[in-house]
């Protein structure tokens, strides 16, 4: 052993005790007391646990003119500071490039530049979700070490409609792969945002009323019908609502290969947020809910129906956010991959 992290609250899942931590290198050698090394760190009065995983961060992400503000590099600094030692940020193959492409992209501008360990997703974009060469190759994307792939149901450009979603899923499967879905009815939403301008609400309160909680619901209940029928192992993100919620508890009790996430601003922030002088910051997708919402996801992750409390890190700067004649401009997107773990223990 090289270090020793010396009468510190060992947190695991079976018990929090008084104990020693033995290191070597990177991995964790030994718990138990009266352990000696070179380097020995006091933490007594504090918690000592695993590096926790933050399975859901866009780093440097571009979104239109707009790019969010955190590097790979400040991005998990603040993940580290926070006690997250690895993140999984995503890669969004361009209309025009291959997966693996891609992937070595976004790999050249994580390399080098990150604080912690990190993973990727990768994206199957509406372009790429026809294109039975690119189909073929996921298998090659999972042995590459990306097993996870994003698919979109909401944004024009990016989302799948059905015959895709079912297309990708199987393909997915067949690989080994896991479909990591982001639940909203696109086309409604779109429908609902043209009424709303068209009737002059402009706000960004409106973010919020043309996303309504049903419309997530149901994309998230269609994802893992048609995940199930694609024999697809499914991830669903930033489940935001009541509804969606009980979708995944009622997939789940039928033995359907679901798991799902939540995120800080659901469980903690809400929609009247989206009024005021902070209004434009506020604005996420999918968005802040009535706050009655919240005390059904915080009982989710009580009784594992939520399997991951993730962030979703998507930070703009505030001139990125302010001036827009409109909400439906205002680039979405919330941080905390630093504040995560202290939510969680000061509010959960």
């Amino acid at each position: 052993m090289d270090t020793v992290i010396r009468n510190g609250a060992v947190v695991t899942p079976q018990a929090t005790f008084i104990a020693d931590v033995g290191i070597t290198g990177e991995q964790v050698e030994a718990v138990g007391t009266r352990l000696h090394a070179p380097v020995e760190l006091d933490a007594t009065g504090c918690y000592v646990l695993p590096g926790a995983v933050d399975p859901h961060v866009h780093l440097q992400m571009p979104l239109g003119p707009h790019r969010s503000s955190d590097t790979f590099s400040s991005g998990t600094i603040a993940a580290a500071l926070g006690g997250t030692t690895t993140v999984i940020d995503f890669v969004e193959p361009a209309q025009d490039m291959r997966f693996h492409h891609a992937l070595e992209a976004r790999c050249q501008e994580a390399d080098g530049a990150v604080a912690v360990d990190y993973g990727l997703h990768m994206t199957v974009p509406t372009w790429h979700a026809d294109r039975g060469e690119e189909l073929e190759s996921l298998r090659d994307v999972v042995t590459d070490g990306v097993p996870s792939f994003k698919l979109y149901m909401a944004y024009a450009g990016l989302r799948l409609d059905d015959r895709q979603l079912y297309r990708v899923m199987q393909a997915i499967a067949g690989a080994g792969g896991l479909a990591v879905v982001h639940a909203e009815n696109g086309p409604l939403c779109d429908e609902l945002r043209a009424q709303a301008l068209s009737q002059g609400h402009t706000a960004p309160c409106y973010h919020a009323l043309t996303r309504p909680p049903r419309q997530e619901a149901e994309a998230a209940g269609r994802a893992m019908d048609i995940a199930a029928l694609a024999g697809c192992p499914l991830y669903v993100v930033h489940v935001s609502c009541r509804e969606s919620l009980e979708r995944v508890a009622a997939a789940r009790a039928r033995g359907d290969r679901v798991a799902a996430e939540t995120c800080p601003q659901y469980l903690l922030l809400d929609q009247s947020a989206l009024s005021g002088d902070m209004a434009e910051r506020m604005v996420c997708a999918p968005p802040l809910r009535p706050i009655e919402h919240q005390a059904t996801l915080w009982n989710g992750l009580a009784h594992d129906v939520l399997d991951v409390l993730a962030t979703d890190h998507c930070p703009f700067m505030q001139a990125d956010k302010r001036d827009h004649s409109n909400f439906t401009t205002i680039p979405g997107g919330l941080p905390s991959i630093e504040a995560r773990l202290s939510l969680a223990y000061t509010y959960g």
